[in-house]
């Protein structure tokens, strides 16, 4: 592992790392494509694959703005863990803010998608205690908690992120 900074022990991610990025933001692209075909079938108002012949008449709850945020937060969360994935050998880290950055991320990815599409079954928004202008309800109180974890954790994420960066572009400046 390389040092800058006066031997502080800071280096790449390690492979193990990437690899663990990349497989929770395939993660969520899998969750994502569930998400989309319950999505798909409550449109239809029916789970039919042709050519298979079958046809069941299916009533899943949701509305269509839900179904569409559900479903894009799970690729865009995806697609962001698989970025740092691969942006992460261009930061400069210590093993304990990697694992800080990993931990936070995947509060961040995990807890941003989830609840997203928990709304779509409970009719809510989860952006308010007590619903605010939308839905209230203990469902919605329950999503809006679980909110606040990765609204915690996405800025702590970010910036260890863009830590990890700047560190890397400014060891060409010493040399």
């Amino acid at each position: 592992m390389s040092t800058i900074n006066g031997g502080k022990g800071l280096g790449p991610i390690s492979q193990r790392m990437q690899a663990l990025f990349f497989l929770n933001g395939l993660g969520l692209f899998v969750v994502g494509i569930l998400f989309g075909w319950a999505w798909f079938f409550h449109l239809l108002q029916e789970v039919v694959l042709w050519p298979l012949p079958v046809q069941v008449d299916v009533q899943i709850p949701g509305d269509s703005r839900a179904y569409r945020m559900g479903h894009m937060e799970a690729i865009t969360q995806g697609l962001l863990l698989m970025a740092i994935a691969f942006g992460g050998q261009f930061m400069r880290l210590s093993k304990k803010e990697f694992s800080w950055l990993f931990w936070t991320a995947l509060v961040t990815t995990w807890l941003f998608t989830l609840p997203a599409m928990a709304n779509t079954f409970f009719g809510t928004r989860g952006l308010a205690f007590g619903g605010g202008p939308f839905k209230a309800g203990m469902a919605n109180d329950v999503i809006y908690l679980f909110g606040w974890p990765p609204v915690m954790s996405v800025h702590i994420f970010f910036a260890i992120a863009v830590l990890g960066v700047w560190r890397y572009l400014h060891q060409y400046d010493a040399t």
